[in-house]
């Protein structure tokens, strides 16, 4: 069995308020590996964004440590080399699609490879080929506001992938979508990890598409529970 990409060991979030302290996850463990895509579910207000922001990148744990495949501690690298991590090897994608409107769907999904400063042959190449993978070759030079929402979120798949991470994180990604669509993009994400080895962490609580996952966690009140 391959080694894990991602690992979570006894991660603990809280956050400090004005009210008191808010518990978000508790000692929670779990890994990831390539090929395998995990579904994290639960009710709302269980822990699942927390979780995602942890395993990508965007947020630190109270407790605990989050492990990249290479052995390195993500949740204690400096805040340069987790951006770097950010933009090399995971991928996000957003439930609201996280678009820029004025940039046509290409340019949006360029957008990591100029962080990157990949030059500009390839970036061309790149996005034409992640366009392409998720179904959009067509519709390159359309914007945000020209697209269906099953649209705007391959765009936002595309981006996610277009600089070839290892991992790729969803946070609730067919939240705004129809349950027709909403499918379509769960298959599209289990087909993309499949042949891509990813490993695939995806949060829900639409217990149709759990049916996509090739294991299923859950959360409630910030700890995991039996799935």
């Amino acid at each position: 069995m391959a080694e894990p990409l991602l690992t979570a060991e006894a991660v603990s979030r809280i956050f400090t308020t004005g009210a008191g302290d808010v518990h978000a996850l508790t000692d929670v463990s779990m890994d990831v590996r390539p090929g395998e895509l995990v579904v994290v579910r639960g009710p709302s207000g269980s822990g699942k964004t927390t979780l995602l922001n942890l395993l990508g990148g965007l947020d630190r744990p109270t407790r605990g440590r989050v492990l990249l495949g290479d052995g390195r501690e993500l949740s204690a690298l400096p805040e340069r080399d987790v951006l770097e991590v950010r933009r090399t090897q995971i991928g996000y994608v957003f439930q609201s699609f996280g678009l820029i409107p004025v940039l046509s769907a290409a340019e949006n999904v360029e957008v990591p490879l100029r962080l990157l400063e990949t030059e500009p042959a390839e970036r061309e190449e790149r996005v034409g080929a992640a366009l392409e993978l998720v179904g959009l070759a067509g519709h390159a030079k359309q914007r945000p506001y020209e697209l269906s929402g099953g649209q705007q979120q391959r765009v936002g798949i595309a981006r996610a992938l277009v600089s070839e991470p290892q991992i790729l994180i969803a946070d609730e990604p067919t939240g705004q979508l129809d349950s027709k669509t909403a499918a379509t993009i769960m298959e599209l994400i289990q087909d993309l990890t499949h042949a891509r080895d990813l490993a695939a962490v995806v949060s829900t609580h639409d217990p149709v598409l759990m049916q996509r996952a090739d294991r299923v966690v859950e959360l409630h009140d910030g700890a995991l529970v039996p799935a």
